[in-house]
This record gives structure tokens, C-alpha cells and sequence, in this order.
């Protein structure tokens, strides 16, 4: 049946209830799956507009994504739009980007990143010809990983030891206990080749030096799919899932914040709003932060397995100081996504995950969506973010007082590399730190990306799509299975619907 038939529709009057938290792209998307199976769905979002991470900030002509800016696999949200009777195409222009990313190392040398196979083999000779056959066998692993660790793993819930076991053999394939930084390494041994080929997990809140090789399925899905951009920005995308929900029926409502998951004969059954008002439901989907969903949603006497101890013990991803500016004029040598780096790569790493001490040194992606769409600022400006992983809470950092002078910092090494007289065409100025992440986006320790991407703390080991403590709860999202990053959050929404109950078990239970 058609997501809008007679029959579904009539059918979705008695049908169970679903409560999404959190309007984030995994819940947005979870809501679409629900919907579309027959669900009646209301999604509830804290803050005053959808997208959670993915929210929007307008500012004087300025448009700025607040957060993921990088589309790869872009069936994964055609498929959703399939799935409601509707094409992505008419509602979202999505533009193949070239290069995918600038690489620009210390020195003023880069490498540009794309996915044409002769064009990077070119690049990869200009540093050093030598490994080429190195990168040729680092691609071919990259292209396993990504047939075992995306095709067949990454949609596939772990829900239980069985699961866990049965992938044992893929792991094995993949040599997953390997990190990535150790794979590349394996293969290529000029040192800036080295950090171009492993950098991919910081884009979802992973050291190379520490995750698992099995990312390197991102080098292969970008090689596959590219690298693209929603004109109108990223919020075109929430935009376009939030139009396709209000065509299934369901409601996105704002300024809701959930402050208690409600329980009835020890399962979900619904949830308290900060204002009081209790929602009922029949299961309770959360794509808020794992770790703050089970520490502060979930009362500590319903979580055998999330205990407030093993949370504390978890490692958790780096966080993200982010500065949104507009220039009056434009840098039109600058392309859409540059790769900043600074004069350490491994001890900056460690600086990072591992001591979580804030350096006085940075890399920095910068983020120049004019490049690509004029319509993100007034005409004859640029829109930019500069972000900077940074480490999260556990480093002391007082950012109340430290995030002026921090801003001050990333502005003068841009102004000296790439955007001379930076400083004179300012026109708009916003800043976020991991206080952000804390208290805006309710992220345990302020972690940008949650639970770290460690090879125990992924598939089965990280907190599991349908819950492990509470029965009728599920997880989207970035701290659940597969991870973080746009494909992995839609990812989390289909290996949710492989261990959803079924619509007939809810109406024996009312009959």
C-alpha cells in the first residue's frame, strides 16, 4: 500500500503510537520509517526548530549549518522519499561536489581529495610515486571493508550475542582490530599521504590512531557515491523530511523537551515534557545522545546494563569548537571544503582523545558553502565556518572565558593562510563550544559525536538500537548502531525497523 492509501490511513486511525525524540536526522528519519509502516508518530524536538545538529542559524543574508555539512550516500535518502510515494528530486537539488575536500598541509602544499581514481592516483604521485602500488592495496581494503562493514553489517541491528558471533567472521576479514591510522600505515609511507588517507574518522568523532580500520569504508563510499551538497544547505534537507512527514500524517512539534521517559509495568509507554504534560505511546523512540537518554530519561533502577557507572567509564568522542562567520567580499580561490591542518597530526590526536588537554596549536576544517551555492549570503559575500575538534568537558576548558580568545586565534591563522585581511570584511560572528553541545544539545560531557567509534564500543558493544534495559525503547542516531555522520545516523533508522514489534502484537495485547 501507498504511505497515503485509503486503506493505510484508515488502517493508522487504530493503530499503535510511536514518540520520537529529538528531530535530529536519525529521528526524522525513524519517523518517516515508522509512518510508512503504519505507525501514528509524533516526533518532539527541544529546541525552537528541527534538525538538532543539523539546525540552522539566519543572520543578516547569512545562512549557516550549524552542523553536518558533507551529503555522501545520497540514496540513503532517496530511499526514504521512495518509501512516502515521493521523490528526493522534488524537494532537494543535491550538487556533486569537486574536489570533495582540499587537504592543506602546514607547509601551503595540499592534496585535492576526490573520487576519480586517475585524478587521485596523480595526486598521490606529486607527493610520491613510490606509493602508489601502497595506496592501490589500501583502496582494495577500503573497498572490503566497505562491502562487509557497510553492505552487509551496517544496517543489520546487533541486538544480540548471536548477532555479535555471526559478524565474527566478517570482522576477522576485515583485520578490525587494526586502527585505521595503523592500516594506512601498513600500505603508504609518505607522512602526508599518511594523514590524507586517515583523517575520514574525525568526521565522525574517531581518532585514527584509535578506531577500528573497518571506517576505512568511508574512503570507498565517498569513491562510490561522492561528496554532495543540498543547495539551500543542509537545512534543506531537515526541510524536505519534515514536508514528507506532515504529508504522512505526523507532527514535528518544537520546543518540547522530554525530561523523563514514563514506564508501565516496567516497559516505555510514554514520556514527561519538562511543562508536565505526559505523552502516551506504545513505544518510545530516542535519537537524543545515548548516554544522556539513559542518564537522565531512564530512572537508574530500570538500567541493569546503561548503569550511571559504565557510562562514566565509556570514552567518548571529541568535541567541537565551531565559528560562523560572513566577509563582505568573497575568496573565490578557497572551494567548498578545506582541510586546515596545523604543524602536529599524532600529538594533537593524543592532545585531544587522550590527555583531553586544549592545545595552543589546531587543525581546522573550514567550510565555504558559497563556493558551491551563492544563495547561503547576501550577494558578493561568503558564508564560512571554521570548526576545530577540540577535546570534550573531561579537559577543564572554562569556554566561558576562553572562546573569545580561541575565535581570536582561528581568525589569525586564516587570515595568514588563506583569507588575507580577514579581519577588515567580517560581517556576522558566531561561536560554539562544547558548552554548547552540553546544554543546547544535551550531549553527555558535551561529546560532539558521543560514544567514541572504539572497536568495543561499536555493533553490538555500543548501546544497542532496540534497548537493552528498557523494553519499548529504541535508539537513532549517532550513539547507537552503526555511528555518527549523516550515513550513519539514516543507517540507525533501518536497522531500527529490523527489531521494532510487530503492528498485530499491539492489538492482541488490546483485545
Amino acid at each position: 500500500m501507498k504511505p497515503d492509501s485509503p486503506e493505510l490511513l484508515l488502517a493508522r486511525d487504530g493503530a499503535p503510537t510511536a514518540v520520537v525524540i529529538g528531530a535530529g536526522f536519525g529521528g526524522l528519519a525513524a519517523a518517516v520509517r515508522l509512518a510508512c509502516k503504519g505507525w501514528r508518530v509524533q516526533v518532539l524536538e527541544k529546541l525552537d526548530a528541527p534538525g538538532g545538529r543539523a539546525y540552522v542559524h539566519r543572520e543578516a543574508g547569512y545562512t549557516f549549518d550549524a552542523g553536518p555539512t558533507i551529503v555522501t550516500v545520497p540514496q540513503l535518502f532517496e530511499e526514504l522519499w521512495t518509501l512516502a510515494g515521493r521523490k528526493l528530486a522534488e524537494d532537494v537539488t543535491l550538487k556533486p561536489l569537486d574536489p570533495f575536500y582540499r587537504i592543506r598541509f602546514d607547509d601551503g602544499t595540499h592534496f585535492d581529495y576526490n573520487g576519480d581514481a586517475d585524478h587521485m592516483r596523480r595526486e598521490v604521485a606529486r607527493f610520491s610515486p613510490a606509493d602508489l602500488p601502497g595506496y592501490e592495496r589500501f583502496m582494495a581494503e577500503a573497498e572490503r571493508c566497505y562491502r562487509i562493514g557497510f553492505e552487509e553489517l551496517g544496517a543489520t541491528a546487533f541486538d544480540s550475542l548471536r548477532d555479535l558471533v555471526s559478524a565474527i567472521p566478517a570482522l576477522i576479514k576485515m583485520r578490525s582490530w587494526r586502527t585505521i591510522r595503523g592500516m594506512v600505515n601498513s600500505h603508504i609511507r609518505d607522512p602526508k599521504l599518511r594523514v590524507v588517507f586517515s583523517f575520514h574518522p574525525l568526521l565522525i568523532g574517531g581518532n585514527p590512531s584509535a578506531v577500528t580500520c573497518t571506517y576505512s569504508l568511508i574512503n570507498m563510499l565517498e569513491r562510490r557515491f561522492g561528496v554532495h551538497w543540498a543547495m539551500g544547505g543542509t537545512g534543506a534537507l531537515v526541510t524536505g523530511l519534515v514536508k514528507l512527514l506532515a504529508q504522512l500524517g505526523v507532527t514535528v512539534r518544537c520546543n518540547a523537551q522530554v525530561q523523563r521517559i514514563v514506564t508501565t509495568g516496567g516497559r516505555a509507554s510514554g514520556v514527561e515534557l519538562a511543562n508536565g504534560e505526559v505523552i502516551e505511546a506504545d513505544i518510545v523512540v530516542s535519537n537524543a545522545d545515548t548516554a544522556w537518554t539513559y542518564r537522565h530519561l531512564v530512572a537508574p533502577e530500570q538500567r541493569r546494563v546503561w548503569s550511571d557507572r559504565k557510562l562514566d567509564r565509556a570514552r567518548y568522542s571529541m568535541s567541537l569548537f565551531v565559528w560562523y562567520f560572513g566577509t563582505d567580499k568573497q575568496y573565490a580561490d578557497v572551494p567548498h571544503h578545506t582541510m586546515v591542518l596545523g604543524p602536529r597530526y599524532e600529538g594533537l590526536l593524543k592532545d585531544i582523545f587522550k590527555r583531553h588537554h586544549l592545545a595552543d596549536d589546531f587543525s581546522l576544517y573550514l567550510h565555504r558553502p558559497t563556493a558551491s551555492d551563492p544563495s547561503m549570503a547576501p550577494a558578493g559575500c561568503d558564508a564560512f565556518y571554521a570548526l576545530s575538534p577540540v577535546p570534550h568537558l573531561d579537559s577543564g576548558t572554562d569556554w566561558r572565558t576562553q572562546a573569545a580568545s580561541y575565535r581570536q586565534a582561528i581568525e589569525r591563522r586564516l587570515e595568514s593562510t588563506l583569507l588575507p585581511g580577514l579581519g577588515q570584511h567580517i560581517t556576522v560572528s558566531r561561536v560554539m563550544t562544547p558548552l554548547d553541545f552540553q546544554d543546547r544539545l544535551l550531549s553527555h560531557k558535551g561529546a560532539a559525536f558521543g560514544l567514541e567509534p572504539l572497536l568495543l564500543q561499536s555493533a553490538w558493544f555500543r548501546p544497542h538500537n532496540r534497548s537493552e534495559d528498557l523494553p519499548g525503547l529504541f535508539m537513532v542516531g549517532a550513539g547507537t548502531h552503526p555511528g555518527a555522520g549523516i550515513p550513519g545516523v539514516l543507517m540507525s533508522a533501518k536497522a531500527l525497523e529490523s527489531v521494532l514489534p510487530p503492528l498485530s502484537s499491539f492489538a492482541k495485547a488490546r483485545a
